[in-house]
């Protein structure tokens, strides 16, 4: 995130008040922010992906252009002239991983100057084995995909360099979990009898992983070359054009005045920030920086300013129009469009955010907290007035997929109207520094998806090969008892323990193919099924004792990492909710819709998150007690109960508590009053 930059523009009538509020703005941010080293060092500890080589030299500059070529191609394929299917793929992994062996090192303590000659030979070894497929796509299909002596040579290469390249920059879990399912493949015949099978040869296995689109370059590896590749481009290109310091500066404008404002700042610039970064920890990272000092500044605890950032930076992924990449990769798996996904994730989104807002509202009230001076903050028609035209390249690609257009072409005209917007202000202007460096990033930023999709490959590759989804779905559905609500207790469990150790895209690909269809058959609708395991997905980043997000607010908070991720998940309750809510009442995602019976599930979902703030927090207009907050807490779970009678009646309830809560208030207020 580069610092804002006033340019000549300004000076003109009200010119230099607003040169001036830009400065006090930038003052503000800077304060009390971290420096990149500390911010760079946090992410490191936590997230995997951010542990890459620092290069320079001819290493560096090859580096770099790889990068840059590997994001150039995508936008040639993207707006010019698209390859075939299994081309663009193979063309993809073998970008992805020759970067990845020469920016990740093999281990924590290598050197992150310089690029070994091993590294070196391992990345002609990957181009070699992937770009084989790029070369030989035609003839591979003409012979069925029958392995020659060759292929079976360059296949197990691949997949060795495939597992240790994502070992190297996703950590250990899934590529242990990715060798332990092509064992299973090799060795079935001696597993359990529920699971036992007649094993495959070597030859079989290559065949079904490497040569066909059934194992490494599957669905997921398809979704992350096209539509995961161009959005996280078109983030990178917004962000070096400024959108990071326009999303920061209005959150700044429209909330900091308020009570409690640093933590509303942090809602609302996470949330923007969120929709075009599908990384909980980087989000974090970026707007936890500056966020969570203002927030210990006016009075917040350090362990809540950490759980507030992680709690609004994690729902980024849950956001229209611009999700985690998971999103995508359910529109291809479901076969509908993904303004279908965005427009059923809008209102649970929007239920998510409203819940963190008002938890972190009622604790600023409890505590008694004033927001920043007025003064010192900028003003939002200014910060309209400089950086606005930079929210025209997202409401670009908004109108695009109302048009039906396609994610690709809209995120590829996205980025075209990001360098063609931001040429109208010299602060947002690209030159050819920024667009490399632009280029470079948004390449950078894909890798960890990238292999993460190859290796689930080997996951829902053995999937197919040896029915082991099939077996695993009705061997859970026979551990529920056929009972949907066990199922989906059991399902979260699942996506909870998955996601302390896969990344939020490899997790949701490994529960929709295990336990998705098995909550399909219980009864769910495909879409609501596959949005629940997609938000237990992404919620384990903030779910103990691995809550990756948490811990990363925690360090720049200076807070307790377990204190901060229980202060997160308390906050974050209504997320635990809503996936039984849209399970069971599937029209809050816009299925089969009645207006009457829509504004009821909204209204009610309302006010139970307003029950479920006040309970967690401790306070409504004054401070609860025991037994109140418990009732809070009851009314509050009521209001998504999944009876409409239920739902309604527990709104209405928890309605009267609330009211009765300000009356008390009032009295009470008016008696101190006199007695003073």
């Amino acid at each position: 995130m580069g610092r804002p930059r006033c340019r000549p523009f300004c000076v003109r009538k009200g010119g230099r008040r607003f040169m001036g509020q830009t400065r006090r703005a930038e003052n503000l941010l800077e304060k009390d922010a971290l420096g990149e080293e500390e911010i760079q060092h946090l992410v490191e500890q936590y997230d995997v992906e951010s542990r890459f080589r620092r290069l320079s030299g001819f290493a560096g500059t090859f580096a770099l252009c790889w990068c840059a070529a590997m994001s150039c191609f995508h936008l040639y394929t993207a707006g010019i002239g698209l390859l075939p299917t299994s081309i663009q793929r193979a063309a993809h992994l073998m970008f992805a991983i020759v970067a990845v062996f020469l920016l990740y090192p093999a281990h924590q303590k290598a050197d992150k100057t310089k690029v070994p000659w091993y590294d070196w030979g391992l990345a002609l070894l990957a181009a070699i084995g992937t770009g084989y497929i790029v070369l030989f796509f035609n003839d591979i299909a003409y012979r069925g995909a029958k392995p020659l002596p060759v292929d079976i040579v360059l296949g197990c290469m691949t997949i060795v360099l495939v597992v240790e390249a994502g070992r190297r920059i996703l950590g250990n879990v899934l590529p242990t979990l990715a060798v332990c399912f092509l064992l299973y493949c090799l060795f079935g015949r001696y597993a359990p009898a529920m699971f036992m099978h007649r094993g495959y040869s070597v030859s079989r296995l290559v065949q079904h992983m490497y040569l066909t689109s059934e194992g490494i370059f599957g669905v997921a590896l398809g979704v992350s070359a096209t539509f995961v590749f161009m959005f996280v481009l078109f983030g990178a290109f917004l962000a070096k054009s400024g959108g990071a310091r326009l999303f920061n500066e209005l959150a700044l404008a429209l909330a900091g005045h308020s009570p409690g404002g640093p933590a509303k700042v942090a809602v609302v610039a996470s949330g923007l920030l969120g929709t075009i970064n599908g990384s909980s920890v980087a989000n974090v990272a970026t707007t936890g920086a500056f966020t969570i000092p203002l927030m210990k500044r006016v009075g917040y605890p350090a362990e809540y300013a950490g759980a507030v950032e992680a709690c609004a930076s994690t729902g980024g992924q849950l956001m229209p129009p611009i999700m985690g990449a998971g999103a995508f990769i359910m529109s291809e798996l479901l076969g509908v469009s993904y303004l279908t996904i965005a427009a059923a994730a809008a209102i649970p989104a929007m239920l998510y955010y409203g819940a963190i807002f008002v938890n972190v509202h009622l604790r600023a009230r409890a505590l008694g907290l004033k927001g920043l001076d007025r003064a010192s903050l900028p003003r939002p028609r200014d910060v309209l007035r400089r950086d606005g035209h930079l929210l025209l390249p997202l409401g670009a690609i908004i109108a695009m997929l109302l048009m039906k257009f396609t994610p690709l072409a809209s995120a590829f005209w996205g980025i075209v109207a990001v360098v063609g917007v931001g040429s109208l202000r010299e602060s947002s202007r690209l030159g050819w520094r920024e667009i490399l460096a632009a280029l470079d990033e948004g390449a950078r930023g894909s890798l960890g998806v990238a292999m993460a999709c190859a290796l689930v490959g080997f996951v829902v590759g053995t999937s197919s090969l040896t029915s082991l989804g099939l077996n695993l779905s009705n061997n859970i559905i026979y551990l529920s008892g056929g009972n949907l609500f066990f199922m989906l207790v059991l399902s979260m469990v699942a996506c909870l323990v998955l996601g302390m150790g896969l990344p939020t895209t490899a997790n949701y690909i490994v529960c929709s193919t295990i336990i998705a269809p098995a909550l399909v058959k219980l009864g769910a609708l495909p879409l609501a099924a596959h949005l629940f395991v997609f938000y237990f997905g992404i919620m384990a980043d903030l779910t103990p004792p691995v809550c990756l997000a948490a811990f990363t607010g925690a360090g720049i908070a200076g807070a307790d990492p377990t204190r901060t991720g229980i202060q997160a998940s308390t906050m974050a309750l209504v997320a635990f909710l809503l996936p039984y809510s849209f399970v069971y009442t599937p029209m809050i995602l816009l299925q089969n819709v009645s207006l009457p019976t829509l504004g009821l599930l909204v209204g009610a979902s309302v006010v139970g998150m307003v029950g479920l703030a006040a309970a967690g927090q401790g306070w409504m207009y004054r401070t609860l007690g025991g037994a109140e907050r418990l009732l809070a807490l009851a009314l509050g779970v009521g209001a998504f109960f999944p009876s409409l009678v239920v739902k309604a009646g527990a709104a209405l309830a928890l309605g009267g508590f609330l009211l009765l809560e300000r009356v008390a208030a009032r009295k009470a207020l008016e008696r101190s009053v006199r007695e003073s």
